[in-house]
């Protein structure tokens, strides 16, 4: 007889801030001190099927085909809202009081400063939701939030603010969506990974630390990210790129000087990072206006936002001042096909394009604006019948 069990299979996608959030007020609820706005991407997501059964005997949770302890504060947490907000809601039944079976993976790597988390906890609650059919009823964005502060802003797709509320119990802390997928088409993300190890300092324990000894980071968040939020949401809603660009640039550069400005500080840029930096400076000069716009999170990988016209010859660009072995493997460049376009040699010669040094890069990812999470059929499952990890 085949045991009784619910099931669900969805992913849910990474986001990319140009506003960034940097510190938290309440370290429990995960409430942040200042707003933040970011872009959702296409290529890159974590997947996540749940199974809920009568018939385990304790909860279990895989991680990247890993077994991981089920005792994760944050997991709990997680769990935890999705049940009030269930019983908020009026909801009951005998299947919320099951025993699940959490099978994660990401296509990207983990904890190295490419949105890993946000995209793993919006897909478990988003998995969640879907298990119990309950996508509709609840408010998830909340709900992400107290897994990964970040995640509540893969809920949805497209362009996205996270209000950072007011309330003591973070009920005005939500994430909203200022425009889908589709409202800026020519939009299109390049993605260069200088490190695919994890970080030294993870974000939470550098949030923590900076939010007690910066002194940059509160005037940051009083006096600065209130006016870019307002501009940076007019820049999306005009497709205004010479604004986006310049307000993401110097967000970034801001978010790190805060790390630095925290002691100890937290080191995330390397040289390949800053190096990266100077070359799009040199670029958008060359060019005459701008024509990239970099943003770092909380470790060295490049996020270059771009129009789609310019991406053969970025791409070219990047090869050029990174020259790779691997440059003409398939491998290489991943995610959204293109065909590169070499850079006018009187750009080049006008910005003294030249190689910075060999294989500093491990890959590049070309990715577009995309969609929030997606539901998947159940022969995309993680898990077998047993409700146990598919083998290879």
């Amino acid at each position: 007889m085949a045991p009784i069990m619910a099931s669900a299979t969805c992913t849910a996608p990474v986001n990319i801030a140009v506003i960034k959030y940097w510190g938290k007020r309440d370290e429990q609820l995960l409430l942040p001190i200042n707003d933040s706005i970011s872009v959702t991407l296409s290529e890159m997501y974590a997947k996540t099927t749940i199974v809920a059964s009568p018939e385990f005997s304790k909860n279990r949770l895989w991680l990247n085909g890993q077994e991981q302890t089920f005792d994760s504060p944050r997991i709990i947490n997680v769990l935890q809202q999705f049940r009030q907000e269930v019983e908020k809601c009026g909801i009951k039944g005998d299947v919320y009081s099951w025993n699940l079976h959490i099978c994660s993976e990401n296509n990207f790597p983990t904890a190295a400063g490419l949105a890993s988390s946000a995209a793993g906890y919006a897909c478990l609650v988003y998995t969640l939701a879907t298990l119990y059919g309950l996508q509709d009823k609840i408010e998830l964005s909340s709900i992400a939030r107290v897994g990964s502060g970040s995640a509540c802003r893969s809920v949805y797709g497209g362009f996205v603010q996270w209000q950072a509320g007011k309330l003591p119990n973070g009920s005005d802390s939500l994430a909203v969506q200022l425009a889908p997928s589709t409202h800026w088409p020519d939009m299109e993300i390049l993605i260069l990974v200088v490190s695919d190890n994890r970080k030294k300092v993870s974000s939470t324990g550098g949030m923590e630390r900076s939010v007690k000894t910066s002194t940059l980071i509160h005037h940051r968040a009083m006096q600065i990210v209130p006016e870019r939020v307002e501009k940076m949401r007019k820049a999306i809603q005009e497709r205004d790129f010479e604004t986006f660009a310049e307000i993401t640039m110097k967000d970034s550069n801001q978010f790190h000087a805060v790390a630095l400005d925290t002691f100890p500080p937290c080191v995330y840029l390397n040289d390949v990072s800053h190096a990266i930096i100077d070359l799009v400076h040199r670029f958008n000069a060359a060019s005459g206006k701008t024509r990239i716009a970099y943003t770092f999170d909380a470790g060295p990988n490049a996020c270059f936002y771009l129009m789609r016209q310019d991406v053969p010859q970025v791409l070219n660009l990047i090869k050029r001042a990174f020259p790779n072995d691997r440059d003409a493997t398939p491998d290489y460049v991943k995610g959204v096909p293109v065909v590169e376009e070499p850079v006018p040699e009187a750009l080049a010669s006008e910005m003294r394009l030249e190689s910075v040094g060999q294989n500093l890069l491990k890959y590049i990812i070309h990715t577009r604006v995309g969609d929030g999470p997606q539901i998947l059929p159940s022969s995309e499952s993680l898990l077998d019948a047993a409700g146990l990890p598919k083998t290879a």
